[in-house]
């Protein structure tokens, strides 16, 4: 399927273009073939989703650039459609676009909370805090019919395991009944990412996650429950979200939020080139001069993966939004990152039962009142 039309703006979408996978065996190229009429409707990307049965349901890592160890994702893909998503090369390894099949084309792990209740099950887990949607936000609109985050709450609640969640949906208000409980044992904390307290900046970069003011009340709700929620100031955008640090983590404290981090803005693999074409169809004034200051925070490249520095950058103006930040922090008498996520509870952990599922001959026998010999 073609792209649309070089830089024409999808309404309701992040992405400009759907932009080649670089995975992919065929090459894709955008011509005029003399169809397409000036003032013509331009194609709808309506969202589908594909439900699948995975194998596994949680991710481990060793970096040391997150406090986290084990993460788990309900879906792939995210109809947010946040441009600067570092999760968008994943859709490459489907054959799909990083672009706007990333945020129209999503995956349904149908099977997440009975994976994960094996998993913990197993003699060999050892309990430490999961991280719950952060490769794609587990609350992205889709959740609220297939209810996926919410089962996989209540497997944790029940074997009273350890969470963090982040988010930028207000849907996470839903699961107080179960976030509430598990927070009063030290079960559970909360994220909420904040990048711009502009909603129509909010509306190009973000353009179907909650509203800033949104994400401020539930902020406020969230912590009116008892339950610790945190602030994510990520990504930082020079000259479009950095202004406005010092505004956001006070908004945020003042709304209840007790933690606040930050990352500054991330360009790996097909990332890049679509936050390129986000940037010269949203502010062409100053593309030029937000991918020069991104370059003097990665030593001269548009991106950098090294451990230590990928999360917040070198160098001069790297150094200054990390002041800014720690400054602001000290200010509303916050704690930093990755704190509270840390001392949630893991000595309460009870490993749950699984039985077996019965195979067909098993199945015959117990049918027929026989114990089976096998």
């Amino acid at each position: 399927m073609l792209p649309p039309s070089s830089l024409k703006v999808q309404k309701g979408r992040g992405a400009v273009t759907n932009l080649q996978g670089r995975y992919e065996a065929d090459v894709r190229e955008t011509f005029d073939d003399g169809w397409e009429r000036e003032g013509e409707e331009p194609k709808v990307w309506r969202t589908h989703v594909t439900e699948e049965t995975a194998r596994s349901i949680l991710s481990r890592n060793q970096s040391p650039d997150i406090p986290f160890g084990v993460s788990l994702n309900p879906y792939r893909g995210c109809e947010h459609g946040c441009i600067y998503c570092f999760a968008r090369p994943t859709h490459s390894y489907l054959g799909l676009s990083p672009g706007l099949d990333f945020e129209s084309k999503l995956f349904a792990k149908m099977n997440a909370p009975e994976l994960l209740k094996s998993e913990i099950a197993k003699a060999s887990y050892t309990v430490e805090p999961i991280a719950l949607g952060v490769n794609t936000d587990a609350y992205q609109p889709i959740e609220r019919d297939l209810r996926l985050t919410r089962r996989v709450l209540e497997v944790l609640q029940e074997c009273e395991h350890p969470v963090g969640l982040i988010t930028k949906s207000a849907l996470i208000e839903r699961d107080i009944d179960i976030l509430g409980p598990m927070a009063e044992k030290r079960l559970a904390a909360a994220s909420i990412t904040l990048t711009t307290l502009d909603p129509k900046i909010a509306r190009t970069l973000e353009p179907r996650a909650a509203a800033p003011a949104r994400r401020l009340r539930a902020i406020r709700t969230l912590t009116d429950a008892g339950i610790p929620v945190g602030v994510s100031v990520a990504p930082i955008i020079p000259f479009v979200t950095e202004p406005d640090i010092e505004k956001i983590i006070e908004a945020a404290h003042d709304a209840g939020a007790v933690m606040a981090s930050y990352v500054v803005l991330r360009l790996p693999w097909e990332v890049n080139p679509l936050f390129k074409e986000w940037l010269e169809a949203h502010f062409p004034d100053r593309a030029q001069r937000v991918m020069n200051r991104v370059r003097d925070m990665r030593g001269g490249k548009d991106y950098d993966a090294t451990f230590g520095t990928r999360m917040h950058g070198e160098g001069v103006w790297a150094d200054l939004i990390r002041q800014r930040v720690e400054k602001a922090i000290k200010r509303c008498g916050m704690e930093g990152r990755g704190r509270r996520f840390k001392q949630l509870d893991c000595t309460r952990f009870q490993r749950p039962v699984v039985v077996p599922a019965l195979g067909a001959r098993a199945k015959r026998a117990a049918a027929a009142g026989q114990m089976d010999l096998f």
